[in-house]
This record gives structure tokens, sequence and C-alpha cells, in this order.
């Protein structure tokens, strides 16, 4: 038989032949010399012949002396009295086995269910290598385990993916030399979720009229595991509903009294159906029966004295009652009389100086290219404007009537007014000092926790067209489309932005406030349309990092989510589109707004802005930087300029930008790289530390971080130094600071407004509302003003052109340009729809 040499243990042939005389070895065909061989003689006891048997030992040098295709052999060749005998060849070969495999398998991530393949070819080895596979480092029976299937080329099918199928897999190669094993490969049997079916909708919100319901299914159909997708789809749906209130009953009139009974009594009844309870109402309270003795000496006689004396009274309450409408009709007649004598006439011949008066609108030229679409252009050169009525002033209560002049220069728009005033149009006047208005608010309980500064605030009187309150440089403004406010209304409008550490939110966990805190009412006034309210927000604009809810302050003071942002429905009263860095909220409600966010994960950041003051005169040794973290939106920054006005600092470089991510982590800074021969710093401490919750809560007033720096001559003026932010465990970041101390910074300059023309929107919407077969209407109006994102929004409204371009206006007050609409509509193809011969005098 073959032999194999494992290691370099020889191995020993055996040759037998009966009967023989001699035996010799032939090993690759050279004879073996007798003395190699371990010649035996014995005798056969059943035959009595001769028997011979010859050993031989093959030593693993022997083997390796062959050098060619061939391998090492022996046989045996015997002769005796009958003829001479040859044995098969028995080949001896060197076994091994490599280390290393020609394929090993590779780990995989399968779905349920789902066939596998594991490939393994072993390493080369003499003799071939045996192969089986192990799962956990326990060997599968392909015999005993029905799923495992091994195929003839030493592969591994998992027929079907169960999750118990989940584990490492190693290929094993042995022979008699050695035994080898793969490196396991993983398998991951995955679960991709699934939907459970809908739950049933929810009651209503509301016990009376307009609310809510819901209802929700979750990603449990199957769960997803092991890496499995999510669902996708939302896992709560909300429906407007509307519940029927409750009525409560009440009593119709008493019936007439009956005719005195034989039992000297009479009896009157009434009904509980003015109205009759329903929907759970409370049933009438008291007697339905009423008796009434008329007893006396002859019960007939008693019955007509009872008879007359309420019939006397009936006739006395209708006398009493003919005077008391005599007299509510003259009240009225003298009331409408002084109305039209004193009142504010609702008949308006140019009412946009409603807006105007309060809020210049600044529309910049049309280009020469497109000077034919757009051709409404008003006329910056006009000094003053008209309003046709009666005016009437509420500081000295006298009456004015004829025409009125308004002063309106064309100088720069929106210039800050000194001390922080604002101009406004207080019902046909002028005023620079809202704060009569504010004192009258005051009165109310809801309007108690508005701020009493007045740089914060701006209100206005407004009609049908509509306008705009700004709050200069903090980004709040508030657009009040066209058609809002319903004709003959005129309303008084505020818009406030509130301190956080007057009116703080209440937050939990995660929580931060991402915007400012914006009042904007009186609540309760009837819109037709939803007015815009424009605030920045200091989030990542990452949506898969957050949570974001839009909250409003009910009547009782208790705060509301109104929105989550994602989930808004077409149907709700509030939408939202979150821009880069603003909100814009769609409001058909006036009243308090905030943004509020709960980060998803440790991923989430907030945008802060790194901003330096010094003090702006410095005639000693000591100089100091103050630091501000705060968010990024313009109303801190501008609260934290008027704080270091009254301080006496001054803004020393341009503000920073920086995310603070949701780690739980300290924010720390230090100062480096000072010039040593004119600059050392005082500080203790290697660094400055300001606490996670105080940034990440947004609500805290601002902490700042005051660097005391002592320069070694009083003729230093230049400072050059690296400012490093830094969040403990996180990335950092360097800034350089290089500025004189002795240097004036200018102040800041106010915005610009614009407005599109009342004429000019109402045309465009008449020619893009309807819908075209060729898509030319408000939808590609939509797409080329990139809007298309609210498609479903606008489509909902009974006129998606004009509220495009509330939008529109909204996202380009400081900006807007009619030219660029004028573009536009030429594009869409609306060119005849859009050359418009209107004097200034109608626009």
């Amino acid at each position: 038989d073959d032999e194999y040499i494992v290691k370099n243990k020889p191995v020993t042939l055996t040759c037998r032949s009966t009967p023989a005389t001699q035996i010799y070895f032939k090993c690759n065909g050279e004879w073996v010399h007798q003395d190699d061989h371990l010649i035996d003689r014995t005798v056969d006891p059943a035959t009595g012949l001769p028997i011979m048997q010859v050993k031989i030992d093959i030593s693993r040098q022997q083997v390796e002396k062959i050098f060619g295709l061939d391998d090492y052999w022996c046989q045996c060749v015997a002769w005796s009295t009958t003829g001479t005998q040859k044995s098969q060849k028995a080949y001896v070969r060197i076994a091994y086995l490599r280390k290393n495999f020609e394929e090993e398998p590779m780990g995989k991530e399968v779905a349920l269910n789902q066939e596998v393949l594991l490939r393994c070819h072993p390493p080369e080895g003499v003799p071939a290598a045996e192969v089986e596979w192990q799962r956990n480092e326990h060997v599968i029976d392909p015999v005993s385990e029905p799923n495992f299937l091994v195929t003839a080329d030493r592969n591994l099918i998992i027929k079907q993916a169960r999750l118990a199928d989940t584990a490492n897999y190693t290929c094993v190669a042995k022979n008699i030399v050695a035994r080898r094993k793969s490196s396991p490969a993983t398998v991951l049997v995955y679960v991709n979720g699934g939907w459970s079916t809908w739950t049933t909708w929810s009651a209503c919100s509301s016990v009376c009229g307009r609310g809510w319901q819901r209802r929700s299914r979750s990603c449990t159909n199957p769960t997803p595991l092991n890496g499995g997708m999510a669902c996708d789809g939302q896992n709560v749906q909300k429906s407007a509903c509307t519940a029927t209130c409750p009525v409560d009953g009440g009593w119709s009139d008493w019936s007439n009294w009956s005719e005195c009974g034989v039992d000297c009594s009479m009896w009157r009844s009434r009904e509980c159906t003015q109205p009759s309870p329903g929907t759970g109402g409370k049933d009438c309270q008291g007697i339905d029966l009423q008796s009434l003795n008329c007893t006396s000496q002859q019960c007939l006689q008693s019955d007509k004295l009872v008879l007359g004396l309420f019939e006397d009274v009936a006739l006395y309450v209708g006398i009493v009652a003919v005077a008391l409408c005599l007299t509510l009709i003259l009240i009225v007649v003298v009331l409408v009389y002084r109305r039209k004598k004193e009142g504010l006439d609702a008949d308006v011949a140019d009412s946009s100086i409603l807006t105007t008066g309060f809020q210049p609108m600044g529309i910049k030229p049309s280009k020469p290219e497109n000077s034919h679409l757009l051709t409404i252009q008003p006329d910056l050169t006009t000094t003053t404007t008209s309003y046709q009525g009666t005016l009437h002033s509420r500081h000295d209560g006298t009456t004015h009537t004829g025409t009125a002049k308004f002063s309106m220069t064309n100088g720069p728009l929106l210039d800050p007014l000194p001390n922080g005033s604002h101009h406004t149009l207080h019902n046909g006047k002028m005023t620079s000092d809202p704060a009569e208005f504010m004192t009258r608010l005051s009165n109310q309980t809801y309007f108690k926790t508005l701020p009493r500064d007045v740089a914060n605030t701006s209100y206005g009187t407004f009609n049908f067209l509509g306008g705009r309150l700004t709050i200069p440089n903090t980004g709040i403004s508030l657009l009040i489309p066209p058609e809002a406010i319903p004709r003959g209304k005129i309303y008084e409008i505020y818009l406030t932005a509130q301190r956080k550490e007057d009116l703080r939110l209440p937050l939990a966990g995660c929580q931060t406030l991402l915007s400012p805190i914006v009042s904007c009412g009186p609540p309760g006034v009837v819109l037709t349309r939803p007015t815009i309210l424009s605030m920045d927000h200091c989030s990542d604009a990452c949506p898969e990092n957050w949570a974001i809810r839009l909250k409003k302050q009910n009547y009782e003071g208790v705060w509301e989510d109104v929105l989550m942002m994602g989930e808004e429905l077409i149907s709700e009263p509030y939408y939202c589109q979150l821009e880069a860095e603003t909100c814009r909220v769609f409001s058909e409600q006036l009243g308090r707004f905030s943004l509020v966010g709960e980060s998803l994960n440790m991923s989430a950041a907030k945008r802060l802005r790194l901003v330096l003051f010094s003090d702006a005169y410095c005639s000693t040794l000591e100089y100091n930087i103050r630091v501000y973290c705060m968010d990024d939106t313009q109303d801190v920054f501008k609260e934290v300029m008027q704080m270091e006005r009254q301080l006496g600092g001054r803004l020393i470089d341009e503000p920073h930008v920086l995310l603070f991510k949701d780690s739980y982590h300290n924010l720390r800074l230090s100062i480096h790289d000072m010039p040593q021969a004119h600059w050392r710093s005082k500080l203790l401490a290697g660094y400055q530390e300001i606490p996670f919750y105080h940034i990440w809560n947004g609500s805290q007033r601002f902490l700042h971080c005051t660097f005391t720096l002592e320069r070694l001559n009083l003729s230093t003026c230049e400072l050059t130094c690296q400012l490093c932010v830094w969040q403990v465990e996180g990335e950092g970041q360097s800034f350089s600071l290089d500025f004189n101390i002795a240097k004036v910074t200018l102040p800041l300059a106010g915005p610009s407004a614009f407005q599109i023309p009342y004429l000019i929107r109402q045309k465009i919407c008449s020619s893009l509302d309807t819908p075209c077969p060729n898509g030319a209407d408000w939808r590609l109006l939509a797409q080329r003003l990139k809007l298309d994102r609210h498609m479903s929004f606008f489509a909902s409204k009974a006129s998606p052109t004009s509220v495009i371009l509330d939008l529109w206006e909204a996202q380009h007050f400081h900006s807007g340009n009619l030219n660029q609409l004028a573009t536009v509509m030429a594009d869409i193809g609306k060119q005849e729809a859009m050359i418009f011969l209107v004097s200034d005098g109608e626009c």
C-alpha cells in the first residue's frame, strides 16, 4: 500500500510471498541490496510450503533525493520454481499541509430567510485535506441539521437564514499531518422593520368645537433587528375633528294658568325644550309643574279675582317694555351721530398711508430689459402722502377734518432712530413714543408680561392692505398680507421680543430654546389669511438630529406644542418653513411663539456667536477683554450690544460662529501667543469655563468670560494673540486677534424695507391662480422661486399665488427687487398679463 512520511518518521514496506526461494525490493528502478532487507522465513502450517516475508524502511532523505515529476516507489520481485512474480508499485510520499487557505469564508449580512453561501478552499496538502465546518466552535452535521449543506467543492450553504444562524463560521481543514482553521466569518441575519396596523382614532381633543384626533402605529411587525432598516413613514397621523358641543337644557315659557278647579287650585307647566339637553348637556334644574291655591269663600269668585290681578300685571309689564325700547333707540341714534361726527371715516381713499406711515417701503427700480413687465414703481421722490378722511388723535382729544399731509423723506430706510424709538402711525397720527399704547395694553391680564422697554417693540395701525412690523436689528418681523384683515376693519397690532429672563419656558431633558420668544397681537383678532412671523433660530439645520416644536402660550399662560417640524398638516392653523438661519411661521392666530428643539443624539449642535468687547477707552496698564458665547440670533446680539453700550464697551473683532454639541461638556476659553515683551496675562488659571447647561438651555442671561491683560507700557496699543475655544473632549477652534486698542468702532447701519405693490400683487394672483393645462400657473411660479417643497400647503389655500408672494416677500424683506419678480414672470410666459400701464396715483 501507499505510505506517507509524517515529519521525519520513516515508513516500513512489507512484501510476502509463497512459495518463493528469493524475494527482492526494487525502488525507483534500482535493486535494493539483500542486506538492507529484513527477511523472515516461515512455513505455512496448512500447506507446508515455505513463506518468505521481506521488510524495508524508507527514510525521508531517500524520498527527498528523488527530484522530478515521479514519486518515490518500490515494488517486490519474487523467484520460485514456478517463475517470477512482481507486486504493484507502492508510492511513498512526504505528507504536509500548508498554513494559508487558498480561499477563506467571508462574513455577510443577510436578510431573514435568505440563502447564504460561504466559500472555502483549503490549503494545499498531501494527502488532500478533508474539510469540516464549525458554527461558534461546534461542528456542523448536515445530516442532523438539514438547513445546512456542504457541497462537493467544500462550500457551506445555509438554505434559509434564521435569527439563530447569526454566528461565527469557521472552515477547518485537516489531514494526517496537521489541522488548520480559517479566520471566522461572521454571518449577521438582520430583520427589516414592518409597520403594525393603525390603532383606532383617539377621541377628539376638544370636547366642544374644533380639535384633533390621532392614531398611531409601531414598527414592530416585525421589529428591526441587527441593523435592519427601520420603517419608512410616519408613526403618528393627526386629523382635524369637530366635537359636538354639549347643550344644556333650558326651560320654555310657563303655560297659562288653568281655571280654578273644584279643589280650589290652578296649575301651569313648562318643558325642558328651549333647548332640549343633548350631547351630555345638563338637564333643566327646577320644577316643571307649579300650582297656586285659589281658595276663598267661593272658589269661582276667587278665580275671577286672581285672573284679573294677572291681567293687570301683564299690562304694566308691557308698558315698561315699550319705554325701555324707545330709550335704547334714542341712545343708538345719538351714538351713530357722534361716530359720524368724530370717528375715523371707514371709506379711505388711499389707506396705504396706514402701512407706509409706519414702515416706509423701499423698492428698487427695474432694470431696462424688463421695464415693460412691472411698471408700477412708487415715486420715491414724493415727499408727502395724502390721507383722505377724518383724523382723531387719542392724545389731545381734539377733532381735525379734511386732508392731512404726512411728510415722508426718501432718505435711508429704517435707519436706527434716536434712543431706540420707533415711529408708528397711530390711528392716522404719527407718534414716536409708543408708551401710551403699551400702557393701555398692560391694563389687560394677558399683556402684563410684555416688556416695558419700547426698544424691542413695534406697533402700528393696519387695514385690508396689510403691511409689515419690524424690530430693527433683531431679524424679527411680522408680515400682514393684503386681505388678511377684513375690509372695513382697522386693527392696532404690536410686535415685541421678550427678554428670556422675564419669561422663561418650561424646558426638560435635552430641550433647548432655539429662537427668541416673540409676542404679536392682540390675540383674538379675526384674520382671513395667515400672517408670516419671521425670526432667527440657532440650530445646525440638520433635521435628523433634532425634534423641533413650535410652542404657543395660551390665555392661561401655559405653553402648548402647536406644531412638530416635519409632521405639519395643511389643515392645521399653523405651518412653518425652517431655513438655514431663519424660521417663518404661517399663523392664522396672533399670540406668543417660540421654537424649542430636543436633541435626538449627541451630534445635534447649536450655533453660537462668539463676540469680543473691550473698554472703549483704556488709560491704564490693565486691559480687559470680555468674550460672550451667545445663541447665533440677531436679537441676542442686539441685546448684548445694548448692554455693552451701557458699560462703555466696544466691539473689537468680527463675530465668529462655532458649533456647540449636546455632549454634556462645558465650553473652555483661553488666550495664547501674546507678545511677552509687551503684554502678560493676570489670570491664575490657564483657561476659563462656561457650564454646559447654561449655554444649552438657552433661557439664561448671557454670561461672559473676562480676560484681564496687562501691558508693560502705556504707549503699547497693538495687541496680537490667539483666542482658543473648545468643548471638553471635543474639537476646538482658534481665532487670531490683531487690533489696536485705541481704535474707535462704527455703529451698525439700519436695514431697508421692501413690499410688493398691492395692484401688482392682485394682477399676478388673477393671472396665475387659475390652473393652466401646460402648467404655466402658480405651480411654475413656486418652482421658479424655489418654493416648490411647500406645494401641498399652497394648494390648500384659496389663492395659492398670494401665499407664494407672501413667503417670497418675507424672505426678501431686506433685498427685494421687483425686477427679479418681473424676470420670473417673463420666464413663465406671462408678459401680456404683466404689462401694466398704471399711474403712480393708482399704486
